[in-house]
């Protein structure tokens, strides 16, 4: 027979936590004292029969196995681990900040003032001292391609060429040591900013790559470059027309120009080998040891392969050589339609560390700004045969929210243009509101968001659905945003003040490998929305900013929200997952430049340091 003790450790203390967790003193010192001498003979009643106290708090029940803990047969819950000595930032509006956290397992056991805190400590209580660094709660990267990141590291990466020459120039380098007919693939070019004002093309790289298929991937992952063997080996010619959803971008004579544009990237696909499982491996790893580096401990992984969840699942519950998970920070999988039906048929799934959780799936509206895919309702100011491209059709869209509804699987779709926003929006409404049953809690998701139109900003609040939004995306498209839109649709683009005062919730990220992926610049960029040396166009609307606090919970809070997660992440308080970012300075107060110099000091998921600065 087991019995149940209600927890009476405070008692020895002489206090009490409030429902958040915060420590308070008792109000009447008597009825305490009665109160700890009935707990202390009941417990010694119990004690004497050998029975054992049930778990009292989220961190027992899942077990224990710091060296610091408390044995279970003893009723003082003391902290394995407290934290103090720095700014700590909650998230938590009514309590922005507390002097020290406790932690016991994964958990956090209080929050509150030093003093208080300190009385939870034992002579096994690991104490951490910030030495003035500032902790948050885990920052989460609402919208990134985790294999895409670490690929980025394995294969030729074009980020931040600064020009067309220098680009050419990193790709003629790799092609030495590569065997004839041998593939070449490369990412991360965009030429927006380059001094030869022009998008790249085949004769840029056939001079010195006759013998090998060469297919270099834009940054926003919705075009690429190829050169003239690459064309020839895919049968792409000027006879070819554009597949649905895409386009071949061709010259004054009709020619294939090698840029092929969204769905006719498809085409050049079997140029390209399919990365090994141990590829695979690598990149995952590779990615999510840099995001923690970073100060990331989780993120929202997009368009997901759906073969990649079981050797996610298999990295997270593996160690590596210094007794870290291969993959440590959390991910939160929205697979690819392909995979849609076989977890709709089975239900979200999660494993057994709790840290990968797939529940949703990644549908695509239209394309991206920067390659004119975008879907607009007029035609592009700078290219006005186009207004975008739609890649999935009304009924197709539909289809896949109407089984999503029944078998409680989120959808997070793509839209960034402001017909392709309305028309996602069009879709939410309909199939909600037509439900043949009451639907629940279904937090359906725009990500992106970008260009909206001011009158369906509402529609997000008014519909509940939720904006994954990457501030550096502004920072770096409205170099070109407004020759692409006119004057007139950028009062709704990049529009995060004016979603936030809708009631609109905002979950941000990064969209890397698109972006850098760091969360110091996309911090900075949300309540600065100035690009990285401080500069600020006229068109760039900067009463679209956010106050610091609302930029914390972008990445904090929201994040949590949009995962269905808030009752375990997001803030600082009692009962929740000791997840915690912690940089060298306060950007909460600091000049918002010097945001992008702080360091990375440590990052913390269940507890544990999984990226310590060295």
């Amino acid at each position: 027979m087991s019995v149940f003790i209600p927890s009476f450790d405070r008692f020895f203390l002489f206090r009490s936590l409030n429902n958040r967790g915060h420590i308070r003193q008792p109000a009447n010192t008597w009825s305490n004292c009665l109160i700890l001498l009935g707990s202390v003979l009941l417990a010694l009643l119990i004690t004497s029969c050998g029975r054992e106290q049930a778990p009292n708090s989220p961190a027992e029940s899942e077990g224990l196995s710091s060296t610091a803990s408390t044995p279970k047969n003893l009723a003082i819950e003391t902290a394995e681990i407290i934290i103090s000595g720095g700014e700590i930032y909650t998230a938590i509006d009514a309590q922005p900040t507390v002097e020290a956290v406790a932690i016991r397992g994964s958990r956090i056991l209080a929050t509150g003032s030093k003093d208080e805190i300190l009385e939870l400590a034992s002579p096994a209580t690991r104490m951490i001292d910030l030495s003035g660094a500032a902790m948050y709660p885990g920052f989460t990267d609402s919208h990134a391609h985790l294999r895409a990141i670490g690929m980025r590291e394995l294969t030729l990466n074009l980020e931040g060429s600064p020009s067309l020459a220098a680009m050419a120039a990193k790709v003629q380098s790799a092609m030495d040591g590569l065997a004839p007919g041998e593939s070449l693939y490369g990412r991360g070019w965009i030429e927006t900013n380059w001094p030869e004002k022009r998008v790249p093309n085949r004769a840029d790289l056939d001079p010195f790559s006759p013998d090998n298929p060469v297919i270099l991937e834009r940054a926003d992952g919705h075009a690429m470059l190829v050169n003239s063997l690459a064309l020839k080996r895919a049968n792409i010619n000027a006879d070819t027309s554009d597949p649905a959803g895409g386009r071949i971008e061709k010259d004054a004579q009709g020619e294939p120009t090698g840029i092929l544009v969204d769905a006719a990237q498809d085409l050049v696909a079997s140029l390209l080998d399919s990365p090994s499982p141990e590829r695979k491996r690598q990149a995952y790893e590779v990615g999510a040891k840099i995001y923690a580096a970073y100060g990331w401990t989780g993120t929202h992984n997009m368009s997901v392969a759906p073969d990649d969840i079981s050797l996610m699942e298999t990295l997270a519950g593996s160690l590596d050589s210094s007794g870290i998970n291969h993959l440590p920070i959390r991910v939160y999988n929205s697979i690819e339609p392909e995979g849609f039906e076989a977890l709709a048929a089975n239900g979200p799934r999660q494993d057994e560390s709790g840290r990968i959780i797939t529940r949703a799936v990644k549908l695509y509206a239209d394309g991206a700004l920067g390659s004119r895919g975008a879907a607009l309702f007029a035609p592009y100011q700078d290219q006005e045969s186009t207004n975008g491209l739609l890649l999935i059709t009304a009924q197709e869209a539909k289809n896949y929210m109407t089984s999503a509804l029944k078998a409680g699987i989120q959808v997070n779709t793509h839209a960034i243009g402001d017909r392709g926003n309305a028309l996602v929006l069009d879709w939410y409404e309909e199939v909600t509101s037509s439900a043949d049953q009451p639907v629940g809690d279904v937090r359906f998701r725009i990500e992106h968001a970008q260009i909206v139109r001011p009158i369906d900003i509402m529609r997000f609040q008014k519909n509940a659905v939720i904006a994954s939004m990457q501030p550096s995306h502004a920072i770096g498209d409205l170099f070109f945003a407004p020759d692409r839109l006119g004057p007139e649709r950028m009062e709704g683009a990049y529009a995060w003040r004016s979603m936030i005062d809708s009631g609109v919730i905002i979950a941000g990220g990064s969209d890397a490998p698109v972006e850098r992926g760091d969360p110091r610049i996309e911090f900075y960029a949300a309540i600065a929305r100035k690009d990285l040396k401080g500069f600020q166009g006229e068109n760039w609307y900067p009463q679209e900013i956010v106050s610091r606090q609302e930029a914390l919970k972008m990445f904090t809070a929201w994040p949590a929200y949009a995962s269905f997660q808030e009752e375990n992440l997001g803030t600082i308080e009692a009962g929740k997952k000791a997840d915690f970012t912690v940089f060298s300075d306060d950007i909460m107060t600091i000049e918002p430049q010097d945001i992008l110099n702080t360091k990375t000091v440590m990052t913390w998921v269940d507890g544990k340091i999984i990226y310590q600065d060295q």
